[in-house]
């Protein structure tokens, strides 16, 4: 700022100052010329010279002659030179390129110290050094052409107590403004541009969880839709008799895997049927329980009962009447004596049931004795305790109670039993059963591993065949039991075989059941038992589901002495080919 050291608007009594070298670090060095006592005529500026001094920086020596001062505005004055300048104060002239050569000069003590001579230099005599402070705040808001007296503090030139000069730290130092690089800026933006990305990040992360979240919903449901429309539950999309489960697939066209197992009980006697049933086709197992009066055709086409065709003809004799009657296709019969199931009951590790009766021990000797089993929930049975259960028919019960009690048992052992076919084949093989062919002992335990995983999960349950008191079954077992969970048609008798007739005594007399039987026998057709109606006819019926079996039933109609005006197409029992309603019509003395 050039107007900080112009004189000629300092005013009357200003100091000028003159240019004298540069120090170590390349800055100007100034000095203080006394003012003048009268107010300074109007002059041109003159930064290097005034009061007649002049600065030759290249003088040679002392006694050489000087050179005149500079005049930089060419006024036409001759100015006298100035005298060496001693910025030490060492008594000789400053030479600042060191020729060798001295020049005369007064002492100089730029901190108003002796000079060497002894004498104190007088204030107002004396020419002072000044090194120009950088600029401050103060002075960064001043105008161009704003004199520095009127911002002087104490100690500088032209400001109050000149006299008294007073030497801060800031006159020496250069400071430095800080710049964009500095550490604390930096710093900073680093700071910011993390807070930013940790920021994004953020926001990054919230909207990926967003996608895996609906990503997740889109999954679910369409796994949901993909199970009800699996499962035909979907509005509008289950077909008419398509059964419970089995989406769009009729029910006489889902595939059932089907084995029959008899309990022997070894110790007292009797037997229990049961039919395990897997349905593959809607996943859903089964256990069908088979009463003992269930009525069967014998292998001479006589009826008999269920539990008398174990007794006689055994487990592949009852597995083909048991076809017939009920139009299944059994692939195996298992036999299970009640000491194999004790030691399958152990092997799995026991059972858990809910039992519904107090069970004796068999082996107890006294009365009073505590029961072997008790009543309640969640009841843990062991494998002598399950065969007692099981096996169990209180006085007074209905064998369809024992038969329940059976039902619990199997289906607790297929809960424990393992899902794993090999782990399954390995518990059937540890039982050491011989069983009957074509059962093996790899078709069983697969077989039952199946079951097990169903039972595991929840899709198992067990159902009683119900019939009538004299074994037959109703139409309504048809349309629940053998229809909707054991395939709901009756098997085509092989090429050749007997026509199976199903009779139904409508006549209010008992005997006519028979009569009609030996009737059917000796013209060649099967006798299947129908039961008696709840209330007598007065008109027979002879009724075919097939019209390939139109003939047929025109046969058994004369066979029967029945006009051909009781022949028509309708339903038929299950098993059968033709079904018979003997009517107060039916004269057997005429047959």
């Amino acid at each position: 700022m050039n107007d900080r050291y112009d004189t000629g608007d300092a005013g009357y009594g200003a100091a000028p100052y003159e240019l004298v070298g540069y120090d170590e670090h390349g800055q100007p060095v100034y000095r203080q010329i006394p003012a003048q006592q009268a107010p300074p005529q109007q002059q041109p500026y003159d930064p290097y010279a005034q009061q007649g001094y002049g600065y030759d920086p290249y003088a040679t020596g002392a006694g050489q002659q000087q050179t005149p001062a500079y005049d930089p505005y060419d006024t036409g004055q001759q100015l006298a030179a100035a005298p060496g300048y001693d910025p030490y104060g060492s008594g000789t002239p400053y030479d600042p390129y060191d020729t060798g050569t001295h020049r005369t000069a007064a002492p100089y003590d730029p901190y108003g110290q002796t000079a060497p001579g002894g004498r104190q230099q007088p204030r107002g005599a004396e020419q002072t050094a000044y090194i120009p402070q950088q600029a401050g705040p103060a002075d960064r808001g001043r105008h161009p052409g704003e004199h520095e007296a009127d911002h002087a503090g104490p100690g500088e030139p032209g400001g109050p107590e000149d006299g008294d000069r007073d030497y801060r730290t800031e006159q020496f130092a250069f400071v430095e403004d800080p710049d964009g690089d500095s550490e604390d800026v930096i710093d900073w933006l680093k700071f910011t541009e993390n807070r930013t990305e940790r920021r994004e990040e953020a926001r990054r992360r919230a909207r990926a969880r967003v996608v895996a979240l609906i990503v997740v919903l889109a999954l679910v449901a369409v796994g949901g839709v993909g199970w009800l429309w699996y499962a035909g539950k979907l509005p509008g999309l289950s077909s008419s008799g398509s059964g419970t489960g089995a989406g769009s697939t009729p029910v006489s066209a889902q595939k059932r895997d089907v084995i029959v197992v008899h309990l022997h009980n070894t110790g007292k006697g009797g037997t229990s049927t049961a039919l395990l049933v897997d349905n593959t086709t809607t996943k859903q197992g089964t256990t069908v329980l088979l009463p003992n009066s269930l009525a069967v055709s014998g292998d001479d086409g006589t009826a008999t009962t269920l539990a008398k065709s174990v007794d006689d003809d055994g487990a592949s004799g009852t597995r083909d009447q048991l076809d017939t009657v009920l139009g299944t296709d059994i692939q195996g019969s298992w036999r299970l004596d009640t000491p194999y199931l004790q030691n399958l009951v152990d092997l799995v590790g026991n059972i858990d049931l809910d039992t519904n009766a107090d069970v004796p021990d068999p082996a107890a000797k006294k009365k009073g004795t505590a029961p072997l089993v008790h009543q309640g929930k969640a009841q843990t049975l062991s494998g002598k305790m399950a065969v007692a259960y099981a096996t169990y028919r209180a006085p007074g019960e209905a064998q369809n109670a024992q038969l329940e009690r059976f039902g619990q048992v199997m289906q607790g052992v297929l809960r424990k039993l393992s899902s794993d076919p090999t782990a399954a084949t390995t518990t059937v093989q540890t039982l050491a059963q011989i069983l009957d062919p074509p059962l093996t002992d790899k078709d069983l335990g697969t077989f039952l591993a199946r079951l097990a995983d169903l039972a595991k999960g929840g899709d198992y349950r067990t159902a009683l065949l119900p019939v009538q008191p004299d074994g037959t079954l109703t139409a309504r077992t048809s349309d629940s039991v053998v229809k909707d969970i054991l395939g709901g048609t009756a098997k085509s008798p092989d090429a050749g075989s007997a026509v199976r007739v199903s009779v139904q005594n409508a006549t209010g007399v008992k005997d006519d059941t028979e009569k009609a039987r030996v009737v059917l026998l000796n013209g060649g057709f099967t006798f299947l038992e129908g039961g008696t109606a709840s209330a007598p006819r007065t008109a027979s019926k002879v009724l075919y589901a097939d019209a390939a079996d139109k003939a047929n039933a025109s046969e058994v109609a004369k066979t029967l002495g029945l006009p051909a005006s009781a022949v028509a197409k309708g339903g038929v029992s299950s098993g059968a080919d033709v079904s018979v309603v003997l009517g107060g019509d039916y004269k057997p003395s005429s047959s």
